[in-house]
């Protein structure tokens, strides 16, 4: 797919939780094509500490008003500058970058599919889950959180499909961790496209494996360049070290050597 470096305009900073900001974007033409699980890398701009770009996962592209969304977790210089930005400000992205997830067949409809994600890895499946919907499938989604504040975009991911929801402490849906939820004895999914903490993906998927279910992972490696140059993201593979934001970020947990 080709690359773009734009410069896009924020027209919304939304603050979902402390902790966060949704960041729209927009540009003056229309948005090249973007896949969910897909990411970009964005330039951050008077940050003194901040010299490479950050890359972000592709939260939702709105076709209709010619939107990118970007839910941005506040972890340092780079992201807490990026949370400043107001509606005007421009901001430089190269977009877009890997790989997506695999869609199912178009014939197969009547697949039953789950999207599971945890904390900022909730984002890549908003977009995901808006594109089965559009194609005939009815996604259901797995979000984990700590507690009911830091489960996020809930309105969002509802208006898509049936979502559930584990939290640490009890304080919304069912009390405890992703894979502990009733949903994963009670249905027999076809396919699982999951988003998270490394230890939440590694016992999704090898939920996955012994129920011998279809499942890629999208791995949020440290990434720098976003383009396989400086080696930073690297994963050990069935294949050998691959880069995660070429080879990636999304992998069929087959291709992954994690102890299944």
């Amino acid at each position: 797919m080709k690359k773009y470096i734009v410069d896009l305009v924020v027209t919304e900073n939304c603050r979902p939780h402390e902790n966060y900001c949704l960041l729209k974007l927009t540009s003056e033409s229309t948005l090249p094509e973007m896949l969910p699980g897909q990411f970009v890398q964005v330039r951050v701009d008077n940050s003194p500490t901040t010299f490479l770009r950050r890359p972000i996962s592709i939260n939702y592209v709105d076709r209709k008003k010619n939107e990118l969304w970007l839910l941005i977790q506040l972890t340092g210089d780079g992201t807490r500058q990026l949370a400043t930005l107001t509606e005007g400000c421009r901001v430089n992205v190269m977009l877009p970058l890997g790989n997506g997830f695999t869609m199912p067949e178009i014939t197969s409809g009547s697949q039953k599919i789950l999207l599971v994600g945890g904390g900022v890895g909730t984002a890549p499946l908003l977009y995901m889950g808006a594109k089965l919907k559009e194609a005939g499938f009815a996604p259901e989604f797995l979000l984990g959180a700590r507690s009911k504040e830091d489960v996020l975009q809930r309105e969002a991911f509802s208006a898509i499909g049936t979502l559930h929801v584990t939290t640490e402490d009890g304080s919304l849906g069912e009390t405890g961790y992703v894979t502990s939820h009733s949903l994963l004895s009670s249905i027999r999914f076809d396919r699982i496209y999951t988003c998270g903490p490394k230890p939440m993906m590694v016992a999704v998927a090898k939920y996955a494996a012994r129920e011998d279910i279809f499942c890629e992972v999208l791995l949020e490696n440290t990434m720098a360049c976003g383009i396989g140059a400086c080696l930073c993201c690297v994963e050990k593979t069935e294949q050998g070290h691959v880069c995660v934001c070429t080879e990636g970020p999304v992998f069929n947990i087959k291709e992954l050597t994690w102890q299944i």
